[in-house]
């Protein structure tokens, strides 16, 4: 990895004396389903940086959340099976042929309270060599990890009592918790290789080589009017898909669509006056639309946007039709571009995925362009609908798969990796110790 392009302020793992000291990581391994993997690309991610800690000496503490195992309503933390640790616990030592202790701690409706002194006998194991490391409970299974107050700052010191050394390697984890973020307060913090290589290529979709074209795609307009709306002023080009497509198109025509929100249509607006002017967004003129939630022979067909007319009642909206990729216009914006960023399921899984395997291989059609993936589900349906295509290009220098969607989004409307809080957590520490604080 060239370290020069990260900002000369982060601390990077390599930078540590890790011989004899315990290493605190908080990975971003949340990649259990009711209790089953569904996908170990974000933990093999993250092997680097682990066996780093090793071979340089270190003992490592790993940690990362599972799923929302918080009732929002309620409050209470439920403890149970489906957002365990122990699969990708089991998964680690299939993989590295080691072992991990879990400790457990007492819980009740609002979570653990706390970590306990029984943790030390584990810490003693593997300061012995009896273990390769220790892998603690779900982060969201303590009281304090998502709280406000004394709960969040008691938890935040008792993770920090436990090590000599913090490591954030959770690019994925962006929000700022008791685990990513406070416990930098109380110990030296570094970030890890992933966290790493993922600040060094959200640089290349944040200061792209041109032309820059974007795909986004989403269920809902409203959660990505930020994101849309800066990525909007940085590309040249821009494609939309999913329920943020229907939007678009539902403001631009004066058509309905079935499911899409008329206060989204009206957020949208903004974005179609401003195209009227600059004519970024590349229209995909076929969509699939649908009368039901769902794939009935019968009951979906094609339609032009071309024929789209004001005032028009539409049904569901739940694909692109693959022929939209096959069009000049289309063609050509995909083919001229030097940098794609891609944050995109096309239709509406697992019925409708013609788009996005569509998109995906007129994507890698462009031999030259650098092409970066956002986002758990895109990833996983690339995978999923194109398998030969993802194996072949995981060595390929062209491609980049990013390991957190929401992580990518938010530095692109903020416009600098470094915003993300944890991360400008990990800079504090750096410049806080460089002053001898």
């Amino acid at each position: 990895m060239d370290h020069k392009v990260l900002d000369q302020g982060l601390p990077l793992l390599q930078q540590a004396e890790l011989n004899g000291k315990i290493v605190l990581v908080r990975f971003d391994h949340n990649v259990v389903k009711k209790g089953v993997i569904r996908d170990p690309y974000r933990i093999d991610r993250t092997l680097g940086t682990l066996f780093y800690i090793v071979a340089q000496g270190g003992k490592p503490i790993l940690m990362t959340h599972v799923g929302r195992p918080r009732d929002k309503k309620t409050g209470k933390i439920k403890v149970d099976g489906a957002t365990s640790v122990e699969p990708i616990v089991a998964y680690l030592e299939s993989k590295l042929h080691s072992r991990f202790l879990v400790p457990s701690f007492p819980a009740d409706d609002g979570g653990i309270a706390a970590i306990d002194t029984s943790i030390n006998l584990a810490i003693k194991q593997v300061r012995q060599g009896e273990a390769c490391g220790i892998y603690l409970p779900n982060t969201r299974w303590f009281a304090g990890e998502e709280s406000p107050g004394e709960r969040r700052e008691s938890f935040a010191l008792q993770l920090a009592g436990l090590a000599d050394i913090y490591v954030n390697d959770a690019f994925g984890s962006w929000q700022p918790h008791a685990s990513t973020f406070d416990v930098t307060a109380h110990l030296p913090s570094y970030a890890g290789w992933l966290l790493q290589a993922e600040l060094a290529n959200l640089g290349q979709v944040l200061n792209p080589q041109r032309p820059f074209l974007a795909v986004v795609a989403g269920a809902k307009y409203d959660t990505k009017i930020g994101p849309i709306n800066a990525l909007y002023e940085q590309v040249d080009k821009l494609v939309l898909g999913g329920v943020i497509y229907n939007t678009y198109l539902c403001a631009k025509y004066g058509v309905r669509i079935a499911g899409v929100a008329e206060s989204d249509i009206k957020a949208a607006e903004a974005l179609v006056a401003k195209d009227a002017k600059q004519h970024k967004i590349v229209e995909l003129p076929l969509i699939v639309e649908s009368d039901v939630l769902g794939r009935e022979e019968g009951k979906y067909r094609t339609l032009a946007v071309s024929d789209l007319q004001p005032g028009q009642e539409l049904g569901y909206i739940l694909d692109i039709d693959p022929a939209s990729f096959q069009d000049p216009a289309v063609r050509q914006a995909l083919g001229q571009a030097r940098t794609i960023f891609v944050n995109a399921v096309m239709g509406f899984t697992p019925h409708f995925t013609d788009g996005s395997r569509a998109l995906d291989t007129s994507i890698d059609g462009n031999r030259e362009a650098k092409k970066l993936y956002g986002g758990g589900d895109t990833l996983q349906e690339f995978k999923d609908l194109n398998p030969g295509l993802y194996l072949s290009v995981q060595d390929d220098a062209q491609y980049y798969f990013f390991t957190g969607g929401g992580a990518v989004l938010k530095a692109i409307e903020q416009r600098s990796p470094y915003g993300l809080e944890p991360v400008a957590a990990l800079m504090d520490n750096a410049a806080r110790r460089g002053a001898g604080g």
